[in-house]
């Protein structure tokens, strides 16, 4: 024993950590293991935050492209009303140069929304006046007329009064009348 009554301890290494784990204190390799983990967790976090960064702007560039697709649309929307109005006015031309170069076929005949539609009553209508046509031709034939002039005959006096015969007569041979 120590003359003052201290007992003098030696320490070696091991006591040390053994000293150190008791007052809850880590050790090298618990310390370098929580570096590694910190390392990688500081990584894993730069790499998420990259990838969010990166997503972000995929996001931006995909809402501008919806703005142009949109304002694309609205575009072709708006040319689309103008090429339907246009084709409006075509047809409507159409069927009136129809009408004036077909004035045999009756108004009504002649209609449609589209060009083949007028073409197709236009085809319509001249069929139906052949054979109107034809059908008056063959009525015509089947009534004879005679040729020249119709035959003189005697103007009958017997209806006539004593004053219509005199008038009658005196108009014949170039009088005034009575």
């Amino acid at each position: 024993m120590p003359e003052n009554g201290v007992e003098e301890t030696q320490e070696t290494p091991e006591t040390q950590e053994t000293q150190e784990n008791q007052n809850n204190a880590p050790t090298p390799e618990d310390l370098e293991a929580l570096r590694a983990q910190l390392q990688e967790e500081q990584e894993a976090r730069a790499t998420a935050e990259s990838t969010l960064a990166e997503k972000d702007a995929r996001i931006a560039d995909l809402e501008a492209s919806l703005s142009e697709a949109q304002q694309s649309v609205e575009s072709l929307r708006a040319e689309g009303v103008a090429i339907s109005e246009a084709r409006d006015q075509a047809v409507s031309k159409y069927l009136t140069m129809a009408k004036a170069l077909n004035p045999a076929i009756p108004e009504g005949i002649i209609a449609g929304e589209t060009i083949d539609e007028i073409d197709a009553s236009v085809e319509k209508g001249k069929a139906i006046v052949e054979a109107v046509k034809a059908a008056m031709e063959a009525e015509a034939k089947g009534t004879k007329v005679p040729a020249g002039a119709p035959p003189r005959c005697a103007i009958n006096l017997e209806g006539l009064s004593p004053r219509e015969k005199i008038a009658l007569g005196v108009q014949q041979k170039g009088g005034a009348n009575a």
